[in-house]
């Protein structure tokens, strides 16, 4: 494939690909001046957005990204505006759905500032969808189709793809880079394939997983691709993607031209940049492995936009979804506890069997259990009480430990060395876990209680309980009271600084447990910033 230079054309899709740190919510004035940047940095193409079927939560305007919209922009001359559609937003039943795209695209290309509309589909989709291009090209629009997931592909599927396309007037056949595991030598393989049967222009969407974002796109270029992607900052979902400042650069230098980025890097330092700072994309060890094995990167952005994991959780949780495949992004999937603790919960150990009649003190990971070490160590020693300690936490002497809990598959598989490490038998809903984790702990006395998870719920059986989160601290408390423990006291569940989503959480299952727990409340025996607990001091007691 030989394209010229002087066709090669830079789309910057801050606002659509951004809009996902953001809920595409763009002030005015910042759209403003982003489209007098991208004039100024003679930029080719904006996509201001998307055009999402439904209208469930709030989204901003570039989710929708209506003609209407549109009109109240200021738009330089000469700057071509485009939209992206979901292929799955326009097909049912396995074909073109003719009235869900023009109820998406209601005017002809002359009424309305919309020059270009790309799909987005995955090759699944693509037969169904390509006939979107004809409708499309007949209202007078540019058509741009973006292939997603196809760095694993064959060269063969590729060149089916090619002949299929080259029968549509497609204006050009874009290729995303959707996990970002792409090498360069993918990048040659995938357009010298793409090419083979259509004539047409090729373009590229990069993901920064590996930090390859630019290269790949530079060798793109040079391979013949004619359309190259980016975002101000590289702001995109996940890792991001190639950086419009720096691609203008590359650019300019193709075409001996000269830019003026003034404008684009006033914006990057008033707006872009401190936006970055906040909402954190941009590439990492993680956004690395996730695109060498795979994986789909909003699992690791949830994961690190969500405080409830740490470091060994979120390299658990790509070691599983390694293991198990997660090339399409679902929630159900990152959420473990709640997807293995679906349906009727089983278990075979009755709780009452050891925790009838007794005083049982739960340990949580707190540090007022280090700073309060001798005094709780003093009242086990005094009072008897059963002690069992969340997870792996080692904070008073081992043997004052009677059995320790655990029920979050993500946190068992980082802690599955440590726990083979420790005396004490496991409580934990065995039947329940995922085969390849129950088999880690074949060498671990495991008391097999179950457990499911549902909102707002508390319920207490013999061999298993239902609670309303799959925190441990909710099963620990439920495994207690389905023993008939004769009281429960807590230490170490200190509470997380103002402002950390976690307390409320907790404070939710508190309030839903004292709301069910009929026999006494639970005692706090250090201090906790919680609602819903009874606070005594353990230096009395």
């Amino acid at each position: 494939m030989n394209i010229k230079k002087n066709n090669i054309k830079m789309l910057d899709c801050t606002l659509r690909d951004g809009g996902y740190y953001t809920n595409w919510d763009f002030s005015s004035e910042l759209i403003g001046r982003y489209l007098r940047a991208m004039k100024a940095a003679k930029v080719d193409v904006v996509e201001l957005g998307f055009r999402f079927w439904g209208n469930e939560g709030f989204k901003g305007a570039c989710a929708f990204t209506t003609d209407e919209f549109l009109r109240t922009l200021e738009i330089p001359s000469g700057l071509t505006v485009g939209v992206m559609l979901n292929a799955s937003d326009i097909i049912m039943d396995g074909a073109l759905s003719e009235e869900r795209l023009q109820l998406l695209i209601p005017e002809f290309a002359s009424t309305t500032p919309l020059d270009l509309v790309r799909i987005a589909c995955h090759v699944h989709e693509f037969r169904a969808a390509l006939p979107a291009a004809s409708w499309l090209k007949c209202r007078g629009y540019q058509v741009g189709f973006n292939l997603m997931q196809v760095a694993d592909r064959s060269v063969q599927e590729l060149e089916s793809l090619s002949q299929e396309v080259a029968a549509f007037p497609v204006d050009v056949l874009y290729f995303a880079d959707s996990l970002g595991g792409m090498q360069i030598s993918d990048v040659s393989r995938v357009i010298r394939a793409l090419s083979s049967s259509w004539p047409g222009l090729i373009g590229i969407h990069t993901h920064n997983n590996q930090g390859l974002a630019m290269s790949n796109a530079l060798k793109a270029l040079d391979e013949g691709a004619a359309w190259v992607d980016s975002t101000i900052a590289g702001m995109g979902r996940g890792p991001g993607n190639a950086r419009t400042e720096e691609m203008v650069v590359e650019v300019d230098s193709l075409l001996n031209r000269t830019s003026d980025s003034l404008p684009l890097l006033s914006l990057i330092s008033s707006t872009f940049g401190p936006m970055k700072e906040k909402k954190g994309w941009g590439t990492s060890i993680y956004y690395y492995l996730s695109g060498k094995y795979g994986i789909h990167p909003t699992y690791i952005q949830e994961m690190l936009s969500d405080p409830r994991y740490d470091d060994e959780d979120i390299l658990a949780v790509i070691d599983h979804l390694r293991e198990n495949g997660a090339k399409k992004f679902s929630i159900d999937e990152l959420d473990i506890a709640s997807r293995f603790y679906k349906g009727e919960p089983r278990g075979t150990w009755e709780a009452a069997s050891l925790l009838e009649g007794r005083d049982v003190l739960i340990l949580g990971a707190g540090p007022s259990v280090i700073e309060h070490r001798e005094a709780i160590e003093r009242y086990v020693h005094r009072q008897k009480p059963l002690v069992l300690a969340l997870n792996t936490r080692t904070d008073i002497a081992g043997e004052l430990i009677d059995f320790r809990v655990a029920s979050h598959p993500v946190r068992m598989l980082s802690d599955v060395e440590a726990h083979l490490c420790l005396s004490q038998p496991l409580i934990t809903p065995a039947s329940m876990l995922p085969k390849n984790l129950l088999a880690s702990f074949a060498e671990k006395v495991l008391l097999d209680f179950g457990v499911g998870v549902e909102p707002d719920t508390f319920k207490f059986g013999r061999e298993y309980c239902i609670t309303p989160s799959p925190l441990v601290m909710a099963y620990a408390l439920a495994v207690t009271y389905s023993g008939k423990a004769k009281s429960i006291s807590l230490a170490g569940f200190d509470g997380y600084p103002r402002g950390d989503a976690r307390n409320d959480e907790i404070d939710m299952v508190l309030q839903s447990f004292k709301v069910m727990n009929t026999r006494q409340p639970c005692v706090s025996i250090t201090p906790t910033i919680h609602r819903g607990i009874v606070v005594k001091s353990v230096y009395s007691l």
